[in-house]
């Protein structure tokens, strides 16, 4: 029985769904939700804030400063309530309201940026209000989780190894792309490691990572308006863009069977099912997906249907293939 005295102390590693029998792929789901900070974000926050001490960089009179569509922004706010630092989340407009009240339940402070940036979207507009705060006051101390090596470390230490372990004989390894933090760790894990893995990143159309054109975006945690600095296309093998009606349909999905999770986990499943479907149709495989977040902070929008509604119209309710309204799902291949 795990005995613990800080929230961060604790994160269950090896639950997977075996998601055959639900939607009749050969895909095994790992669940990285199951914390106090509710996602994956807890391995990068907790690293990130870890070596910003070690450094002297992170003292107690500093206020910590981070941009977040909401995941990393909550598992700081737990962190930073552990440890007695002050925090300032700055999100946008898309990050829902039960993480805006998560992170402030916890003593975080929330400031959302309202009017996209002409080129980079919300998450430029983020980035330079952090920047003009550090800018005006020493105390502030930006992580920043698009550059910070401790993003993809963390998961290099802790993810992928786990997976390896669990899936000796792995082929395929599904990982959604926002930072590329979850990405990059694991893609350099199997590569170093000498095993046949083929990582394929899972983003959402309207994302400029890899290169696509700007869309907006309605559901937050993958995909950016800028591309992230830690992004190393060499590590990665292939490339499925999934829209976002599809994201809405495999939540749903997964929830009408008991399975309750995010956005970013919607997006990961839909991406997985084509790819294999195309490229390993009928094939004996063994493939892990990576779930980076539950749903119950999707309540108000994947999983409510005035919402999708209004702004998906009836694409997301939809049985047949969303390329027929107008949005498919693509795959690219990556140089």
């Amino acid at each position: 029985m795990p005995v613990i005295s800080s929230p961060q102390d604790f994160n269950t590693e090896d639950l997977y769904i075996d998601l055959r029998p639900v939607l009749g792929s050969a895909l095994h789901l790992k669940c990285e939700g199951f914390n106090f900070a509710g996602s994956i974000k807890l391995k990068a926050a907790a690293a990130m804030v870890e070596r910003a001490e070690e450094s002297g960089l992170l003292t107690e009179k500093s206020v910590l400063v981070e941009s977040s569509s909401g995941n990393l922004g909550v598992a700081l706010s737990m962190i930073a309530a552990n440890k007695g630092y002050r925090f300032l989340c700055v999100t946008d407009t898309r990050c829902n309201l039960s993480t805006r009240r998560l992170m402030e339940a916890m003593g975080a402070e929330v400031y959302s940026v309202n009017q996209p940036d002409g080129e980079g979207g919300y998450l430029a507009a983020r980035l330079r209000h952090v920047q003009d705060l550090c800018a005006s006051d020493p105390r502030y101390v930006w992580l920043n989780q698009y550059t910070n090596p401790q993003n993809w470390i963390a998961h290099h230490r802790t993810t992928a190894p786990a997976i390896a372990e669990q899936f000796p004989d792995l082929d395929v390894l599904f990982i959604g792309a926002g930072t590329t933090g979850t990405l990059m760790g694991c893609a350099r894990y199997f590569r170093e490691s000498g095993r046949p893995v083929t990582v394929v990143a899972v983003d959402t159309v309207g994302s400029v990572t890899f290169g696509g054109p700007p869309r907006p975006r309605m559901i937050p945690g993958l995909g950016t308006g800028v591309r992230p600095q830690l992004l190393d296309l060499s590590y990665v093998d292939d490339v499925v863009m999934v829209a976002e009606p599809d994201t809405v349909r495999v939540c749903r999905e997964l929830a009408s069977v008991g399975f309750l999770f995010g956005g970013s986990t919607g997006t990961v499943v839909a991406g997985a099912q084509r790819w294999l479907a195309t490229h390993r149709p009928g094939a004996e495989v063994t493939a892990v997906a990576i779930s980076p977040d539950l749903g119950e902070r999707y309540l108000d929008t994947v999983y409510h249907d005035s919402w999708v509604h209004d702004v998906y119209g009836v694409a997301a309710f939809a049985e047949e293939d969303s390329a027929a309204h107008g949005q498919p799902m693509a795959e690219f291949p990556v140089p």
